[in-house]
This record gives C-alpha cells, sequence and structure tokens, in this order.
C-alpha cells in the first residue's frame, strides 16, 4: 500500500507512503481515491487531513511510471483532485519538505492548506518540456496572483514556503505551523476547526472559485510572452505557460482547465519534450552500474590530494573546497604552486565580485586548501587525482611515486583524457584502487565527469567515485577503458569530418554556424581555438605512429605548424583581438586552405548546411555504436549524457543517441551510405556499425537498449 488511513477521533488521515519522494503514480492515486470514499461514507469522520510520510509531501509524478500507460490510467490525478476539491467534508493538506509537481497541485484542490515551515514548492514541469497539467495554471494564480503564479510556473525553481505565505493576500496557505514537529496537531485542529465552520452552514473554500485577473490584462501577457520567449530560445513550454496562466484569467474554470489539458497533451508529443524527458531518466540512469549494487560499501573520502596546480588542477581542487572537503595540492615548483594558487584565488574573487559568493564562504573555501612540494605531505590522502602533462611517461613517475607514499585502501585517480588506464594503474602494486576521473575544462563549471573503469577497478572503488562524483554536484557516467573512452573518442571522427569539410569546399565560419544553427553551443573549429588547437596536433603526432591507416585532413597540423593554436596566442581558424573571445574570420586561413586543397587537386564545391550537419553528428552516432558494441558504455542514454553535459550538444534534440532514433535509423545509415561514395571521405569510417545493422534488422532502436 501507497496511501495509507488512519482515523484520529473525528479526522480521518490519509498519508501518501511511496518513497523516496512520494510520487503520484497509479497505487497511490488507488489508495487516495480509496481512503477518502472511506472518509466520507464514516459518519463518525468530520474532516480528512492529507499528508505524506517521510522526507516529502509529494514530488509529483512517480518516475518509475515515467511515459507508461499507468501514469495516465484511471484514477488520473485530474480525477483525484476533482474527487478531493468535490468532497463533502472539509479537506486539510498538511505540507512540509517538498511540495512539487502534482503534489502542489493535489494540495491545490484541498479546501486548506497548511505547511510546515522550510518546504520547498515547485511547478517543475517546464523543465521537462511541458506546463502543469493537473490545473495548476489555474488554480495557483487564483492562490498567489498572476504574476508571482506565472514565475513560479515559468521558472519551474521551488520557492521556499515562508516566502509565498508573505504575498499579500495570498490564499495558498491557511496557516504556517510553528514547526515540522507540529504539523500534524495543528492540521487536525485546522480540520477540526474547518468541520466547525461548515456544521454553521460556511460553504468550503475552493480556489476555482476564486476570481483571477492581472489589472494590465493583455499587456500583461503581450510583455510576459516576449520576455520569455527570449530566453526560451528552442523551447515552447515556457510561452505555453503564458498562454494558460493567461487562459486562467479570461476563460471559465472548466475552459481554462480544458485548454490547459489540450495544451499539455500537445506538448507531450513534441520533440523537445521527447528530449527533456529522456534527459531526465537517462541522468538518473547514468548514476547506475549494472554490476555494481547500489548498496556496495564505500570508502571514506575526506581528505583530498590534487597532482598538479595547472589549470585542470586548480579547477578539479575547486570542486572539492566548493563541497566543503580539504585538498591539499602537491606541484613540483614553489612558483608553478603560486600560479595555481592566484588562479584560484582570482576565480573565487570574481565570484565575490559578482554577488555570486559571500565573502565569508570564501575564505572558508581557501581555509580548506593547503600546498606542498613534497610527496610525503600527502601520505594520508583518501582521494589523490592526479592532473599532469598528458604523456605516459610523465603518468608513470606519478604513479610509481603514489604507490610508494599513500595509505593503503587510499583511491588513485587520473584525470587523462585519452591514455590507458589499466598501463596506468600497472604502474602501481594496487591497480584495484585505480580510476580514472576525467573532468572536463573548465573543471569547476563543467558538470560531466566520465569515470573510467579499468580492468582490475574494485567495485567499493567505482561505487565511492560516483558517490563523490554526485557530491561535487558533476554528472557522472561510467567509460571503460579505450582511447579517448566516450567522449573523446567520439569527438575524434567529428573533428576528423570537419577537417574533410574544409578540404571540399566549407570555411571554418561555415561550418560552426551550420552546427551552431542546430543548436550546439559551439562549432569545431571555434571549440578548438578555445581548447587550443596544440592539443589536437599533439594527438594526432601519436595517431600517426599507432594508427598509420587513419586519414585527417592536413588543415589542422598546418595550422599549427603558423603558430596558430587558438584563443592563447590570439590566432587559431579565427583571429582574436587582444583581450577579446570574438572569433574573426582570418583571410589568411581561408588561403591556406585553399592552397591545400589546389595542392589536393580537389575542386571545391557548394556544401549545403543540411550535409555539414549530418556528417558531424552522424560520425558521433556511428562512433558511439562501436563504443556500445564493445562495452565502454553501458546505455546509449550514457552516451546522451556525456554529450548534453561534457560538449554542448542541443539539450532541445535530446543528445547523439537520442537526435538519431528521433531521425530513424534507416536514415541515419542511408546517409552514412551515401557519405561512403565521396570519393574526398573515409569509406571504411561510413560504413554503419555493425549494431546499427542489427538494430535495423530487429526494427529496434537505441531508446531499446536503454530499457
Amino acid at each position: 500500500m501507497t496511501a495509507h488511513y488512519q482515523v484520529h477521533g473525528d479526522v480521518a488521515v490519509i498519508t501518501l507512503d511511496n518513497p523516496p519522494m512520494n510520487g503520484l503514480g497509479l497505487s497511490t492515486r488507488q489508495g487516495i481515491a480509496r481512503a477518502l470514499e472511506q472518509a466520507i461514507e464514516d459518519a463518525a469522520v468530520r474532516a480528512i487531513v492529507i499528508t505524506g510520510a517521510g522526507k516529502a509531501f509529494s514530488s509529483g509524478a512517480d518516475i518509475k511510471e515515467f511515459g507508461s500507460p499507468k501514469a495516465y490510467q484511471d484514477p488520473n490525478l485530474i480525477s483525484v483532485i476533482n474527487a478531493l476539491e468535490a468532497s463533502p467534508k472539509p479537506v486539510v493538506a498538511a505540507l512540509h519538505t517538498v511540495v512539487m509537481g502534482g503534489g502542489l497541485e493535489l494540495s491545490l484542490g484541498c479546501h486548506y492548506r497548511i505547511t510546515a515551515p522550510g518546504a520547498s514548492v515547485a511547478l517543475p514541469e517546464v523543465k521537462l518540456g511541458l506546463i502543469p497539467g493537473a490545473g495548476g495554471t489555474q488554480r495557483l494564480p487564483r492562490a498567489i496572483g498572476v504574476e508571482p503564479a506565472l514565475n513560479l510556473i515559468v521558472s519551474g525553481e521551488p520557492v521556499k514556503s515562508e516566502l509565498l505565505a508573505q504575498i499579500p493576500g495570498q490564499k495558498l496557505f491557511d496557516k504556517l505551523a510553528a514547526s515540522a514537529d507540529s504539523l500534524m496537531d495543528e492540521a487536525l485542529a485546522l480540520a477540526r476547526e474547518a468541520a466547525a465552520k461548515h456544521a454553521a452552514g460556511e460553504p468550503l473554500p475552493r480556489l476555482r472559485d476564486l476570481p483571477c485577473k492581472h489589472p494590465q490584462g493583455d499587456g500583461y501577457f503581450q510583455f510576459a510572452r516576449n520576455m520569455v520567449r527570449g530566453m526560451a530560445k528552442h523551447f515552447p513550454a515556457p510561452v505555453k505557460c503564458v498562454d494558460a496562466v493567461e487562459a486562467a484569467t479570461k476563460k471559465k474554470f472548466d475552459e481554462g482547465m480544458a485548454y490547459e489539458r489540450e495544451t499539455f497533451v500537445n506538448l507531450m508529443m513534441t520533440p523537445e519534450c521527447m528530449a527533456l524527458r529522456h534527459l531526465f531518466v537517462a541522468e538518473r540512469a547514468a548514476s547506475k552500474i549494472p554490476d555494481v549494487p547500489a548498496d556496495t560499501p564505500q570508502r571514506t573520502v575526506a581528505k583530498v590530494a590534487v597532482i598538479g596546480a595547472g589549470t585542470m588542477g586548480g579547477g578539479i581542487s575547486m570542486n572539492f573546497l566548493n563541497a566543503g572537503i580539504p585538498v591539499t595540492i602537491l606541484e613540483m615548483k614553489q612558483e608553478a604552486l603560486d600560479r595555481g594558487l592566484a588562479t584560484i584565488r582570482k576565480n573565487y574573487e570574481a565570484q565575490v565580485a559578482k554577488g555570486k559568493l559571500k565573502q565569508d564562504i570564501y575564505e572558508q573555501r581557501m581555509a580548506l586548501l593547503s600546498t606542498t612540494l613534497k610527496y610525503q605531505d600527502i601520505a594520508d590522502a583518501d582521494l589523490v587525482i592526479e592532473a599532469v602533462f598528458e604523456e605516459i611517461g610523465v603518468k608513470e613517475q606519478v604513479f610509481r611515486q603514489l604507490d610508494a607514499v599513500i595509505k593503503p585502501g587510499a583511491i588513485l585517480a587520473t584525470n587523462t583524457s585519452t591514455l590507458d588506464v589499466n598501463k596506468i594503474a600497472a604502474f602501481t602494486q594496487r591497480p584495484q584502487d585505480v580510476v580514472g576521473m576525467h573532468f572536463f575544462s573548465p573543471a569547476n563549471v563543467m558538470k560531466l565527469l566520465e569515470v573510467v573503469r579499468g580492468e582490475k577497478t574494485a567495485k567499493d572503488v567505482l561505487a565511492t567515485v560516483m558517490a563523490i562524483g554526485k557530491k561535487i554536484k558533476k554528472t557522472c557516467v561510467v567509460a571503460g577503458v579505450c582511447d579517448g573512452f566516450i567522449g573523446n573518442r567520439m569527438i575524434e571522427q567529428y573533428s576528423r569530418q570537419a577537417g574533410f569539410l574544409l578540404e571540399e569546399g566549407c570555411t571554418p565560419q561555415q561550418v560552426d554556424q551550420a552546427i551552431e544553427k542546430f543548436g550546439f553551443a559551439m562549432g569545431p573549429f571555434r571549440m578548438g581555438d578555445l581548447a587550443g588547437n596544440d592539443i589536437g596536433w599533439a594527438i594526432r603526432k601519436r595517431r600517426y605512429v599507432e594508427k598509420p591507416h587513419l586519414r585527417y585532413s592536413k588543415t589542422a597540423d598546418l595550422l599549427c605548424e603558423m603558430g596558430r593554436f587558438g584563443q592563447k596566442t590570439g590566432a587559431g581558424w579565427y583571429d582574436y583581438a587582444p583581450g577579446k573571445r570574438d572569433a574573426i574570420p582570418s583571410p589568411v586561413v581561408v588561403e591556406m586552405i585553399e592552397r591545400h586543397r589546389q595542392a589536393l587537386g580537389i575542386t571545391p564545391r557548394q556544401i549545403a548546411d543540411e550535409e555539414i550537419v549530418q556528417r558531424l553528428v552522424y560520425a558521433l552516432v556511428n562512433e558511439a555504436a562501436h563504443i556500445l558494441e564493445e562495452g565502454i558504455a553501458s546505455r546509449p542514454s550514457d552516451i546522451d549524457m556525456v554529450y548534453l553535459t561534457g560538449y554542448g550538444f542541443p539539450v532541445h534534440r535530446g543528445g547523439p543517441m537520442h537526435y538519431a532514433d528521433f531521425v530513424g535509423l534507416f536514415n541515419v545509415a542511408e546517409a552514412m551510405k551515401r557519405f561512403a561514395r565521396n570519393p574526398h571521405d573515409d569509406a571504411q569510417f561510413w560504413q554503419p556499425a555493425p549494431l546499427i545493422r542489427r538494430l535495423l534488422a530487429e526494427g529496434k532502436t537505441f531508446a531499446d537498449l536503454n530499457r
């Protein structure tokens, strides 16, 4: 049972009990409906209280039933809310901790509401590409006024109950309880008071009966629509929220409800909503490792050491300092330490200047940071993260030293982006304690953390690193060992295609603009300039030795030979004015590309944006299919998480694998065959991966593999 029924004298109490967040799944809705009927039929019961067990009143929809028929099966949420509202006996909602989505809508259908202090109240549906679908856009404006309601609905962000209680004339809360402990006693008292009023002939208050208007009317809604449209970009839901709240001010309540429902159902079928719902489920799935049970014991991580005070080392350290975990940074030279420390201070001071960080918090964080030049000083660290130069010989020196001094049972992590974690683990006598923790630059900002599982990495090490990743607010995705893991292995194919497009007739600007119009945060050439073109150059030099058969466009090497490494040198694929990051098309680069084309004997052709986007995106998809086949990633949705949180893939398209399903795998494979016939491309690469061929033969999609 996920809803319990108890009688306290003359008051019936219905308690939602569907851990962890009292999601309103089918069995919970059925339980509420049954308990309500029981309370109405019991002559001894004069009033009803509904509350939630544990750490939430209710977070709304049950994640476990997401997208399944159960989510809409009768009694659906609207039916349950209507039944509560129509109850002949007063219904009091006793709210606490988390009151979100359908949970808030459920409470809005009750006659009275009492809240414990500190409850987080939200209608977060917009974050899933939807509008509230069980009366939220119609009842909330009547409860707290049009503007506060619209702000809450369009942002989807939680607001504390005390703030909402301060809104003049609000009818959301009839009472603020003194504390969480006294909530139930005060709710029972409010229910008895309501029963007495009702017995004396006072009608039961319903939010639906309240007036709903805005003094500026059309003018306000047009202003709100313009504001929201500018911020919402690719997403239709925020503007639809404005339309639905406007309907609350112009239509009768039942007509407004019908409009909300129709809008909700239509949005459910949009590609943007499907992408956001996929992202929501994918993010939760990524934290689950198939053969590492959720109850795997974890190692204690109370002290962290970071080897290297460069850009990565400093950024990695800040993540732990922000989470209140002490960090010691180790460097070989004092000036490198001083430089690294100055950068960390500068980053924090910029946040203080912008009002994003309080001065005292900044000081607390810096107090957790210590530095050293000696390995002995980090001997008692629980987790050591190496962030030194990306060269196997350098890594070997570090790991041999760590193995000699660090205490047994400590986790030794490498931040390598492409090197073999098994090889690195073999430099120690404790390969079971070695793991990859691949942060993305800037490490204190980027959400993605690729957790690289070596052949011998212990399960408790994985479980600990996943938990610590969550603590430092990262999205963790587990990858197996291969060159480049998930993200960088795929981006290499994307970059190769970008190079071939230059040889065939594109300019860097045309390629960047096409993929940015598709929704990427940054095109491949602007991205190269930001990261440093010399990084890719070093990797290609290694490739020429290890994989001589793999073909690259020589344009990127020619660029580096000109010393154009990107923003750091003021010139890369683009020119940069001193102190500015604006990418200015470079005639020098265009000339270099044209000369290279002539040397190859290629006549440039006009290339449509559609072809640019398909070649770049489908290159990611095909390589990802090989990655899945080899077991480097557990599921397609993990690959989507890597690209959405680490590589600027457009969120409204749901990641490369979700997008391939949306386009249709048949269409993707047909395009690949077409690209294979291009004499200037790599025919071998464009053979659809065996996994794609298999899914096509079985009539399946990547989404089927997530299940």
